[in-house]
This record gives C-alpha cells, sequence and structure tokens, in this order.
C-alpha cells in the first residue's frame, strides 16, 4: 500500500500545481484520499465481524 501511496504522489502533485482554483486543489486531495479511506474502513469492519464470531 505504502507504494501505491508513492506512485500516486506524482499525478497528484501535478494536478495541484495545475490546479485552476483551491476549490480544485481540495477536490483533487479529498479524490485521492477518500477511497483509501473508505478501504481502511471496510477492513476494519470485517475485522470486527469476523473476530467477534471467533469469541463466540
Amino acid at each position: 500500500m505504502i507504494g501505491w501511496i508513492l506512485l500516486a504522489q506524482a499525478p497528484i502533485a501535478q494536478k495541484l500545481k495545475d490546479a485552476p482554483n483551491a476549490g480544485y486543489a481540495t477536490g483533487v486531495l479529498l479524490g485521492s484520499f477518500l477511497p483509501v479511506v473508505f478501504l481502511i474502513g471496510i477492513a476494519f469492519l470485517l475485522y470486527r465481524r469476523f473476530n467477534r464470531k471467533k469469541e463466540d
């Protein structure tokens, strides 16, 4: 996952550099981090679900 983040930094940095205004830059940052946060959330929910089943 760290490799993906490092690979994604170059296009994100270029988009931020070429951004027409601050709103576009904010959208680029949110659009790049929200999928990662979403996947981490799903992984956490699955972990909790399977961990509870093991305890029962």
